[in-house]
């Protein structure tokens, strides 16, 4: 049975923070920005409705139909040096506006943002993934796949390659089996925080 996909509109903002706070919230990434439980529960929703609306503005988000996973895209021209396109706030202060709004107590919130804005490839207009975010009832169907591949198709048709940042072990296999390798050294997140590892896919020949 095949993945029927929309474009997320805004009515579905409560949506799409519910799905990616679910499935991250025990991301080892989330773990590093938010290393208290309690903490955690309390503004961890709060950021991933502050990417939510970042992408909401500058970019797509895609949904299941069935409200079950989103995946969160950006489309990169190719001068763009921190990954936000078009609509993005800058290097400089999206972060900082982030942890403002979300917890202005908590350093790692900006630190998150600057760390990945450094390792972000410019010079190459490219679709970047910001975040896929899949019910963890449902994870293991393919529903992160079907997103995915959505765009790939679509990147492949157009010539375009994709970009992404893998928080986990699970994840970055997923993906490779996409086609995504790594692209420049491994992020180690400080303070003996987890590994994120960056990820290229070069487009394709279109499916025939």
């Amino acid at each position: 049975m095949g993945v029927t996909i929309r474009t997320a509109g805004e009515g579905d903002r409560d949506l799409v923070v519910r799905l990616l706070d679910e499935a991250f919230r025990n991301d080892p990434v989330s773990g590093w920005v938010f290393p208290g439980a309690e903490d955690r529960r309390a503004n961890h929703p709060g950021l991933m409705a502050a990417f939510t609306d970042i992408v909401f503005a500058a970019g797509r988000i895609d949904v299941t139909e069935d409200g079950s996973a989103c995946a969160l895209w950006m489309s990169v021209p190719a001068d763009d040096h921190d990954g936000e396109g078009d609509g993005g706030d800058g290097e400089d202060d999206g972060p900082a506006q982030v942890r403002e709004a979300v917890d202005p107590d908590n350093e790692r919130i900006e630190q998150i943002g600057r760390l990945t804005a450094a390792v972000h490839p410019s010079g190459r207009a490219h679709e970047y993934l910001w975040m896929i975010g899949v019910a963890p009832a449902r994870q293991g169907e393919g529903l992160g796949t079907a997103l995915i591949e959505s765009v790939l198709d679509r990147c492949d048709r157009e010539g375009l390659p994709a970009y992404l940042e893998a928080s986990n072990a699970r994840s970055r296999a997923l993906y490779e089996r996409l086609g995504f390798e790594p692209s420049g050294p491994v992020l180690d997140l400080p303070e003996g925080g987890p590994s994120m590892w960056p990820m290229w896919r070069e487009p394709r020949a279109p499916k025939a």
